[in-house]
């Protein structure tokens, strides 16, 4: 039998998305963490991101910041407030050039397939914002 999709050894099932932008990586990460750019892909925050704290969104996902290195990549633990697991997100920020960046989310940790698609619409749908307003902002 065909092991599913997204199935890990590991860390049960998980999910990746990356996209380059025509951007300088030190722009991409500047979005990336501006108040607008957190809103689009984490959700507006009750208070800011800080190394080995919790957060939570209005929106009610919370975890806890276990990484944080400016101008490379967070991880964090990742739970909305319906679920009853908690899972891992890392986004990472990786210059490709002069103005070209590779911005990425991965996701591990999650419970079973329905989970996993439903997360790969939300960062699908993540992604498609920050497109729009990359493209916005580069007129």
């Amino acid at each position: 039998m065909a092991k599913p999709v997204g199935k890990t050894k590991d860390v049960g099932f998980q999910f990746g998305l990356q996209k380059t932008f025509p951007i300088s990586e030190p722009k991409a990460w500047d979005f990336m963490f501006s108040d607008a750019g957190l809103k689009i892909w984490l959700g507006e925050l009750v208070k800011s991101l800080e190394l080995k704290k919790e957060y939570r969104t209005k929106d009610g996902i919370n975890g806890l910041v276990r990484v944080f290195k400016p101008n490379s990549h967070i991880r964090m633990n990742w739970k909305k407030k319906e679920w009853e697991n908690m899972s891992t997100v890392q986004v990472r920020v990786i210059g490709k050039g002069k103005n070209r960046t590779l911005i990425s989310f991965h996701q591990e940790k999650l419970t079973d397939f329905n989970q996993r698609a439903e997360m790969k619409e939300y960062w699908n749908e993540k992604m498609d914002k920050i497109t729009k307003e990359i493209k916005k902002a580069s007129r």
